[in-house]
């Protein structure tokens, strides 16, 4: 198996349940990642995983496995997890294409919010339940058919009084962190996890596998030296961009561009966009190649009519007039999985292959 997490896992499905009594604590592998740094898993003889993710140090229990001697006060979570609560609307993506997704049965994200018709077919036909936001689950449905894993994001932090709450009710919660990954494979590497706690860790690797040929295909390439502006118009009318260290702007520079915002105040918090006012913009964007915006946030543009309505002082900028007008599909933020697919589409934008039409970016004429 392709940079498999051990050889034992192939043996979980085989293992009977039970929580034995402590085995020698010996380290047979660790599961191999090529991008992702936020979280790490190491498999021991009798079948137990140990998982680490920020401050969290928990155990994976297949059916059957021993608790390795030295890890018993480790928290425990078994595995296969099932009836698992998404409060972290990056994650389903990944389950999806996994083939998980029967493993979901709560969702933190309303109806109306989804982009992913795979997903709202789910809500459509109740196998997917809405169970309330991330803060302030609906505690009585989750444990109405016994919740096996709770997987928020890092919001959850702000919010711990409902992560205590939730623990306190016996339901076993992770949060992730694939949105603090440096590299936006890392993000899509943690797919590798969540095929670990579901069954699924060689269809995982299948998927990232072919994640990272597109990526490789393009990353050698040579820059292209044109400038990408991405943004939108907020609705107090200032214009919110991507911050340096933010993934779309990595995704850029990884596709052979450069961000042409660079002039943006110290960061303060860890947010990933800030909001300037149009004359800053005006004055960074003005020349810039390319120009890509952001439909998901406040509402798709249709046409170049309805782009320059939003503010007269577009039909001056340079990518205006060269017809190098952009836009996001609305499902692209919610398609975590597709990190290499983004890039290479952005690749072919900055090179002047792309059709009008792509998977997660549209002219706009």
């Amino acid at each position: 198996m392709r940079r498999a997490l051990c050889l034992v896992l192939a043996l979980l499905a085989l293992l009977p349940f039970g929580g034995k009594a402590s085995a020698q604590a010996e380290i047979t592998g660790s599961m191999a990642l090529d991008y992702a740094e936020n979280f790490s898993v190491d498999c021991y003889a009798d079948g137990a995983t140990r998982l680490r993710i920020a401050q969290q140090d928990v155990l994976l229990l297949p059916e059957g496995a021993s608790i390795p001697d030295g890890l018993e006060a480790l928290p425990r979570i078994p595995i296969p997890a099932e009836n698992i609560y998404l409060a972290s609307s990056s994650a389903p993506d990944l389950f999806l294409q996994m083939g998980a997704l029967d493993a979901v049965r709560y969702t933190s994200t309303v109806y109306e919010s989804w982009n992913i018709p795979e997903i709202r077919n789910a809500l459509d036909k109740e196998q997917i339940l809405y169970a309330g936001k991330y803060s302030a689950p609906d505690y009585e449905l989750l444990l109405t058919e016994g919740c096996g894993l709770v997987i928020e994001n890092s919001m959850i932090l702000h919010s711990p009084a409902a992560k205590e709450k939730l623990e306190a009710l016996g339901l076993p919660v992770l949060v992730e962190y694939s949105s603090y990954e440096p590299h936006p494979l890392g993000r899509v590497e943690w797919i590798k996890l969540y095929g670990l706690l579901c069954g699924k860790l060689p269809e995982a690797e299948e998927y990232f596998d072919r994640q990272a040929a597109i990526f490789h295909a393009v990353e050698n390439t040579e820059p292209s030296g044109k400038t990408v502006a991405f943004f939108h118009i907020s609705p107090s009318g200032g214009v919110t961009v991507r911050r340096r260290a933010d993934y779309i702007t990595r995704m850029i520079e990884l596709a052979g561009g450069e961000t042409a915002i660079t002039d943006l105040p110290a960061a303060e918090n860890a947010l990933s966009t800030e909001t300037i006012q149009m004359e800053s913009f005006y004055a960074q964007a003005r020349g810039a190649d390319v120009l890509i915006y952001n439909g998901t946030a406040v509402g798709a543009v249709p046409d170049m009519e309805a782009f320059l309505a939003l503010s007269p002082l577009f039909a001056d900028f340079k990518a205006v007039r060269d017809g190098e007008v952009w836009c996001t599909e609305k499902s692209m933020f919610q398609r975590s999985s597709a990190a290499a697919d983004i890039i290479r589409e952005l690749h072919a934008i900055l090179s002047g292959e792309a059709n009008d039409q792509l998977s997660y970016f549209y002219r706009v004429k």
